[in-house]
């Protein structure tokens, strides 16, 4: 298992980038044609939800 430390603005700043590039990818795999290459994306898409509700759930953890 990795873990890192990092302040509550740098999570937030981190929670913020990831929802970022998760909105991009969506728009992504709605312009992919190629079943393939839009099944990986939304493989990758489920794993960056995960770790965006996980971080989400340690920031207000943390912030109690």
């Amino acid at each position: 298992m990795v873990s890192l430390k990092m302040t509550k603005d740098e999570a937030n700043i981190m929670q913020n980038a990831l929802e970022r590039y998760v909105h991009h990818l969506r728009v992504e795999i709605t312009h992919t044609n190629k079943w393939e290459f839009r099944n990986a994306m939304k493989q990758r898409e489920q794993f960056l939800d995960d770790i965006i509700d996980r971080l989400k759930k340690k920031i207000i953890e943390d912030s109690k």
